[in-house]
């Protein structure tokens, strides 16, 4: 239990979402493939759990995982998994991460050139995965966690998996794509928010503590704004109808999302919206590929 508490699944919707979006665009074009989206996925989820352990292990050396947090209790800080465990399951991990992004791009490429550019950023993804919190100096501790999570959430994530499918390279995902990079940054900057006072004493130079609660709330807006719009906007230059559409139907969910991360001054109140927010992004990209599907 403790193990699977450290994997921290309630972040995995949003793994998924990127990949989803990718795949659901690939579909359309009707170039889908079960082994790639299954081999996909899997990548997917060993690299989000990747980052979890290594954020874990990173927070608990420099300190922003102290007794002082007030957020979800982690492994390694509360003493339920040693540092060297976690230290042994992020390399376990790492490797299996490995493993699994070499299967898939092979599947998806054999042995072209191709599959040695996407072997680059699939190591590119594991060292930022581990080197978010962890590290001599981990660039999430200068406020750079918000552009890595944009563009490995956002543009990688959607453009890569649609390529693994199509072999090519439509600029226009780039819209869909910035709709789930700004989603995910969301849930970033809500944990963040949450983590404020934490982060400020230990040092940890994230976005809100830079610029402030209030400008951080304003930040959020503008994030799940700015994503939503990115889709609408893909959608009207596209051919318009009423089913593509659909995604419009979760737009509660991120005001709700909005107002809260104003509203919830309480760490303890305000941490169930990252789930709900991760959540959000994923019924989001669901509707969004089923509107390019029918």
């Amino acid at each position: 239990m403790k193990w699977i508490s450290a994997f921290r699944l309630r972040t995995l919707p949003l793994a998924l979402a990127s990949i989803g979006m990718g795949t659901f665009l690939a579909a359309a074009n009707g170039a889908f493939q079960t082994s790639i989206f299954a081999l996909c996925a899997l990548t997917t989820i060993l690299l989000q759990v990747l980052s979890n352990l290594a954020n874990d292990y990173g927070d608990s050396i420099h300190g922003a995982d102290s007794v002082d947090r007030v957020g979800p209790s982690r492994a390694v800080q509360s003493g339920a998994i040693t540092r060297e465990s976690m230290k042994q399951a992020i390399i376990i991990c790492g490797f299996l991460s490995l493993l699994s992004g070499v299967g898939l791009i092979y599947v998806a490429f054999g042995l072209t050139l191709n599959f040695w550019v996407f072997l680059g950023f699939g190591l590119l993804a594991i060292l930022a995965a581990v080197t978010y919190t962890s590290g001599y100096k981990p660039y999430g501790y200068v406020g750079l966690g918000d552009i890595s999570v944009l563009i490995f959430f956002g543009f990688v994530a959607v453009l890569g998996s649609a390529f693994l499918f199509e072999k090519v390279v439509y600029w226009e995902y780039l819209l869909p794509a910035l709709s789930v990079g700004l989603f995910s940054v969301g849930v970033l900057n809500v944990n963040n928010i949450r983590d404020i006072e934490s982060d400020k004493a230990a040092g940890k130079r994230s976005i809100p503590v830079r610029i402030g609660r209030k400008n951080a709330v304003i930040y959020h807006w503008v994030l799940l704004f700015g994503g939503m719009m990115s889709s609408i906007i893909y959608i009207l230059t596209t051919q318009v109808t009423f089913f593509k559409l659909l995604f419009l139907i979760t737009i509660p969910l991120f005001v709700v999302n909005a107002l809260a991360a104003k509203n919830k001054v309480s760490p303890s109140e305000l941490d169930p919206y990252l789930k709900k927010l991760a959540i959000a992004t994923l019924l989001f990209v669901l509707l969004f590929g089923v509107g390019q599907l029918i």
